[in-house]
Formats: C-alpha cells, structure tokens, sequence
C-alpha cells in the first residue's frame, strides 16, 4: 500500500512538470518564451506603434536604412509596453519595411525569450520572416533566428544603442 501511495505522488509530480512544461512557450509570465510559426501570425493586425519613412542613417544597410523610397512600419503584439523599464519575457514585436517599386520586402521580428538567451541584448531573440509571418529559412532549410550566435552579431550591434530602452528603438 505505501509503494502505491509513493507510486501515486510520483505520477502526479511527473505529471504537473510535464504539463508546466508544455505551457512555457504560451504562458508570457514563465522563464521562457519559445517563438514558431504561430508567433508573428497575422502581424498586420497588431499595434502599428511607428512608421518611418526614407533613409534612416543609423540603420545603415539593415532594414533598407540607405533607401530614401522605404517605409517602415513597427507592430507590437497586444501593444506590449515596457514595465518598470523593460519588456515582459514573451513581447513580439515586427518591423515590416517595404517600398512602392517591391524591391524592398523585408519583414522581421524580435522576442523577449528569456532565460539567459540572449544576455548582451537583454535576452532578446532576432528573426526573418516571410509575408505569411512563418520563420524565414535559408537555402539549406535552416530557421532564420537567433541571439548572438547567428544573425543575432548585426542584430546585437545595432540594436545594443538602444539599451536604455529595452533595445528598442520604436516605444
């Protein structure tokens, strides 16, 4: 009998870890928030929180900082704002830039991941995505994300000017 009690708060401890567990890359507040496919869905319909307009030289090349016909428009999922400084771990936020000859269609996103991910820039996770709002991938199949390690090294550089503000640049 006392096997089976011990058998018993075992399989439920099990349990409620796996079920926390299953919940972290939907629940904002838990240590970690894990972007897919789903994530940037139907960004358009977000917060639209800034929108810019020709060349930007702080951009430099990134997000056709150099093009004088681009426009740029940010999307804050939920209109997320900072709390006491910083952005809560699970923020989405997605920069669109495009320009009236189609040459330009760049969409890209950021989220707060959390857990000690991305420390230099405030444990924020960079992304390329496709029109759809899906993670980009590159000619190999390869997801087009990362902190530091990736794509993250352009990322991380520029986006470390804005570390007084959560490295962002639109709020």
């Amino acid at each position: 009998m006392r096997k089976l009690a011990v058998i018993a708060i075992m399989g439920t401890a099990i349990l409620s870890m796996a079920s926390f567990q299953s919940c972290k890359r939907d629940d904002p507040t838990s240590t970690e928030f894990i972007a897919d496919n789903t994530t940037f869905a139907n960004f358009h319909s977000w917060s639209l929180d800034a929108t810019n307009h020709g060349p930007s030289p702080s951009l430099g090349i990134a997000h056709a900082g150099n093009d004088t016909s681009v426009t740029r428009k940010v999307y804050f999922k939920n209109g997320q704002a900072r709390v006491n400084g910083t952005y809560p771990i699970g923020t989405v936020i997605v920069k669109h830039s495009t320009n009236p000859a189609g040459t330009v269609n760049e969409i890209t996103g950021m989220v707060k991941r959390g857990n000690g991910f991305n420390p230099t820039t405030g444990n924020w996770e960079w992304f390329m995505l496709n029109p759809d709002g899906t993670i980009a991938t590159d000619g190999s199949g390869i997801a087009m994300r990362g902190g530091a390690a990736m794509m993250g090294g352009m990322c991380n550089s520029c986006h470390g000017g804005a570390s007084s503000k959560d490295f962002t640049f639109s709020k």
